[in-house]
């Protein structure tokens, strides 16, 4: 059975590639159980809750920042604005299972807690803040490291180095291509369901026609995912 990663590179030295199962993210009294994969571009927070790259892994020194969706996919990190300070949730790692005690919340324009100490562990949650599918911000939840520190290793990406689309509220401005790409081929096979309705008839061009135009419709719909807000 292998091991999750624990740092940017993976053993054999290369990035850890986005969407690599990293964490799991236990919050009972919330009943969130959520696996924490590598990454936080909108493809990557489609499939569940992202570490930003540019962050320590939680359980390390530093500030470990984990981003969620707010609504889309599940919604996540919709819960957390019902928790509390003081309460307790943990997060495993490669490197065993790290316990977090809970600041508080914050939005825009709310105090910012004191760093961290020298070699102590923090986590940030980050998901939308506001209505549903319409976040006007976001919301934070800071939370400080009871159980012991565990090793880092080097971390060749440095903060702040995160392209815009890893970022809170970040959009893929690449998805772009292949959306109208996968759009033209979606409107192909609509004019030749229509061409086969009047050919084969109304029962042929269905069991032949609809399969394919819900695969087409299915990735035009990853690709406006990937345009939307990465924390909506």
């Amino acid at each position: 059975m292998g091991t999750a990663p624990v740092g940017q590179l993976d053993k054999d030295g290369r990035p850890v590639r986005l969407g690599t199962p990293v964490a799991l993210l236990e919050i009972p009294q919330l009943g969130l159980r959520e696996v924490i994969r590598e990454g936080t571009t909108g493809g990557v927070l489609a499939q569940g809750p992202g570490h930003r790259r540019d962050s320590p892994m939680p359980g390390q020194a530093g500030t470990s920042v984990l981003l969620g969706r707010q609504a889309g996919f599940g919604g996540p990190f919709g819960v957390l604005g019902n928790l509390r300070g003081g309460e307790t949730f943990s997060v495993t790692t490669g490197q065993g299972t790290h316990t977090y005690r809970v600041l508080g919340l914050r939005r825009a324009g709310d105090p910012v807690p004191p760093a961290p100490a020298d070699g102590a562990g923090r986590i940030a949650l980050v998901t939308g803040s506001g209505p549903r599918y319409a976040p006007s911000g976001v919301l934070l939840v800071d939370a400080d490291l009871i159980t012991d520190v565990v090793p880092a290793n080097a971390r060749p990406l440095t903060p702040g180095a995160l392209p815009a689309a890893e970022q809170a509220m970040g959009t893929e401005d690449a998805a772009w291509i292949p959306l109208v790409l996968w759009g033209e081929g979606l409107l192909l096979g609509a004019d030749a369901l229509a061409m086969a309705w009047s050919r084969w008839g109304r029962r042929q061009a269905w069991i032949v026609g609809v399969p394919v135009l819900t695969a087409l419709a299915l990735a035009v719909a990853d690709q406006v995912a990937r345009l939307l807000p990465n924390l909506v």
